[in-house]
Protein backbone atom coordinates (compact mmCIF):
# COMPACT_ATOMS: atom_id res chain seq x y z
CA UNK A 1 0.00 0.00 0.00
CA UNK A 2 1.62 3.41 -0.87
CA UNK A 3 1.86 6.03 1.60
CA UNK A 4 1.16 9.89 1.47
CA UNK A 5 1.41 12.37 4.01
CA UNK A 6 -1.22 15.04 3.19
CA UNK A 7 -0.98 18.59 4.61
CA UNK A 8 -1.67 22.38 4.65
CA UNK A 9 -5.75 22.01 5.10
CA UNK A 10 -7.11 24.58 7.64
CA UNK A 11 -9.53 27.02 8.31
CA UNK A 12 -9.75 30.26 5.75
CA UNK A 13 -11.89 33.08 4.85
CA UNK A 14 -13.40 33.19 1.85
CA UNK A 15 -11.43 35.23 -0.76
CA UNK A 16 -8.39 33.30 1.10
CA UNK A 17 -5.93 30.81 -0.61
CA UNK A 18 -4.52 27.73 0.56
CA UNK A 19 -1.95 25.28 -0.54
CA UNK A 20 -2.38 21.36 -0.05
CA UNK A 21 0.42 19.13 -0.23
CA UNK A 22 0.17 15.27 -0.72
CA UNK A 23 4.35 14.03 -0.19
CA UNK A 24 5.09 10.40 -1.24
CA UNK A 25 6.69 8.61 1.54
CA UNK A 26 7.76 5.17 0.01
CA UNK A 27 7.25 5.42 -3.34
CA UNK A 28 8.49 7.32 -6.41
CA UNK A 29 5.95 10.07 -6.98
CA UNK A 30 6.96 10.34 -10.66
CA UNK A 31 5.56 7.23 -11.67
CA UNK A 32 1.89 7.73 -10.62
CA UNK A 33 -0.51 10.63 -12.20
CA UNK A 34 -1.99 12.59 -9.88
CA UNK A 35 -5.65 13.10 -8.83
CA UNK A 36 -7.34 15.63 -5.98
CA UNK A 37 -10.74 15.05 -5.07
CA UNK A 38 -12.87 16.30 -2.25
CA UNK A 39 -16.01 15.10 0.03
CA UNK A 40 -18.39 17.89 1.68
CA UNK A 41 -20.48 16.38 4.87
CA UNK A 42 -23.33 14.58 3.29
CA UNK A 43 -22.31 14.52 -0.37
CA UNK A 44 -20.28 12.26 -2.17
CA UNK A 45 -16.85 12.40 -3.01
CA UNK A 46 -16.05 14.72 -6.33
CA UNK A 47 -13.26 14.78 -8.72
CA UNK A 48 -11.59 18.46 -8.03
CA UNK A 49 -8.14 18.12 -10.14
CA UNK A 50 -5.85 15.72 -12.19
CA UNK A 51 -1.70 16.06 -12.44
CA UNK A 52 -0.37 13.92 -15.26
CA UNK A 53 2.93 11.67 -14.36
CA UNK A 54 5.47 15.05 -15.39
CA UNK A 55 3.20 17.57 -14.41
CA UNK A 56 2.58 18.68 -18.65
CA UNK A 57 -1.21 18.07 -18.28
CA UNK A 58 -3.86 19.09 -15.87
CA UNK A 59 -7.35 18.66 -15.78
CA UNK A 60 -10.19 20.71 -13.13
CA UNK A 61 -13.23 20.25 -12.26
CA UNK A 62 -15.68 23.26 -13.89
CA UNK A 63 -16.41 24.23 -9.89
CA UNK A 64 -12.80 25.31 -9.39
CA UNK A 65 -11.10 26.04 -12.72
CA UNK A 66 -9.32 29.55 -13.04
CA UNK A 67 -8.92 29.32 -9.13
CA UNK A 68 -7.66 26.24 -8.04
CA UNK A 69 -4.02 25.02 -9.61
CA UNK A 70 -2.35 21.39 -9.30
CA UNK A 71 1.42 21.17 -9.59
CA UNK A 72 3.91 18.68 -8.74
CA UNK A 73 7.58 18.59 -7.45
CA UNK A 74 8.99 14.90 -8.56
CA UNK A 75 12.08 16.13 -7.35
CA UNK A 76 10.55 16.82 -3.92
CA UNK A 77 8.34 13.48 -4.51
CA UNK A 78 5.50 15.80 -3.66
CA UNK A 79 2.26 17.43 -5.52
CA UNK A 80 0.54 20.66 -4.48
CA UNK A 81 -3.07 21.96 -5.06
CA UNK A 82 -2.86 25.97 -4.66
CA UNK A 83 -6.32 27.07 -3.83
CA UNK A 84 -7.43 30.52 -4.66
CA UNK A 85 -10.30 32.68 -4.21
CA UNK A 86 -11.77 29.55 -2.00
CA UNK A 87 -15.41 30.11 -1.37
CA UNK A 88 -17.49 28.22 1.74
CA UNK A 89 -18.80 25.64 -0.98
CA UNK A 90 -15.29 24.71 -1.26
CA UNK A 91 -15.15 23.15 2.51
CA UNK A 92 -14.47 19.66 2.69
CA UNK A 93 -12.19 17.18 2.89
CA UNK A 94 -9.80 16.80 0.44
CA UNK A 95 -7.89 13.86 -0.85
CA UNK A 96 -4.35 13.22 -3.14
CA UNK A 97 -4.84 9.91 -4.93
CA UNK A 98 -2.29 8.38 -7.22
CA UNK A 99 -2.24 5.78 -10.28
CA UNK A 100 0.19 4.29 -12.66
CA UNK A 101 -1.58 3.95 -15.42
CA UNK A 102 -4.98 6.25 -15.58
CA UNK A 103 -4.57 10.38 -15.68
CA UNK A 104 -7.90 12.40 -15.28
CA UNK A 105 -11.11 12.04 -13.08
CA UNK A 106 -10.96 8.34 -11.64
CA UNK A 107 -10.82 5.63 -10.81
CA UNK A 108 -7.26 5.81 -8.77
CA UNK A 109 -5.64 3.45 -7.33
CA UNK A 110 -4.17 4.50 -3.88
CA UNK A 111 -5.69 7.28 -1.53
CA UNK A 112 -4.39 9.75 0.98
CA UNK A 113 -5.97 9.94 4.50
CA UNK A 114 -7.57 13.30 3.06
CA UNK A 115 -7.14 16.91 5.27
CA UNK A 116 -9.52 19.32 6.05
CA UNK A 117 -10.27 22.54 4.55
CA UNK A 118 -13.26 25.03 5.90
CA UNK A 119 -14.02 27.89 4.51
CA UNK A 120 -16.28 30.03 6.60
CA UNK A 121 -15.92 33.50 8.50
Amino acid sequence: QLQFVESGGGLVQPGGSLRLSCAASDFTLSNYAIGWFRQAPGKEREFVAAISWGGGRTLYADSVKGRFTGSRDNAKNTVYLQMNSLKPEDTAVYYCAADRTKFGPGPYDYWGQGTQVTVSS
